[in-house]
């Protein structure tokens, strides 16, 4: 009996489930498109990395839905630093489906030391999500 390389049964595995696969005749966005394999909104998603993106992303989980971004300093800032934390808890585009944690620090001679962040810096940083999430969502509606 032949056997074959691992990869050509996968890649015929998958060309497989492909052609099984059910054609939808509307056209979707890629963003709703990408709802379907992941385990957390995508308009959530997408619009956290849109709204972070000046910053490091030091972890991003689309399944755990986790995006947390690396220690940063904005330009001309050297004694403070801070970090994101977002968590997305659902697939539905809800503005309890999102949590976000600051972390800030301030230097102390050579070292980091924990800070106070106002309370509504998160808030903030949640609606601002939230709004480009929905934006999204009417764009990708005004497609269809």
């Amino acid at each position: 009996m032949k056997t074959y390389p691992k990869y050509l049964l996968l890649f015929f595995i998958i060309a497989l489930v492909i052609g099984c696969s059910s054609k939808n005749d509307k056209t979707v966005s890629e963003i709703e498109q990408s709802q379907y394999s992941m385990a957390v909104n995508a308009f959530l998603w997408r619009a956290t990395l849109d709204t972070l993106i000046f910053m490091p992303i030091d972890k991003s989980d689309p399944i755990g839905g986790i995006i947390s971004t690396d220690w940063y300093s904005g330009p001309g800032i050297v004694n403070e630093q801070t970090k994101i934390f977002v968590y997305i808890k659902d697939r539905r585009l809800r503005a309890d489906a999102l949590e976000v944690s600051v972390f800030r620090q301030t230097k102390s001679g050579n070292e980091w030391k924990d800070a106070d962040v106002n309370s509504e810096t998160s808030k903030l940083i949640e609606n601002s999500i939230l709004t480009k999430a929905r934006e999204l969502r009417l764009g990708s509606k005004a497609l269809n």
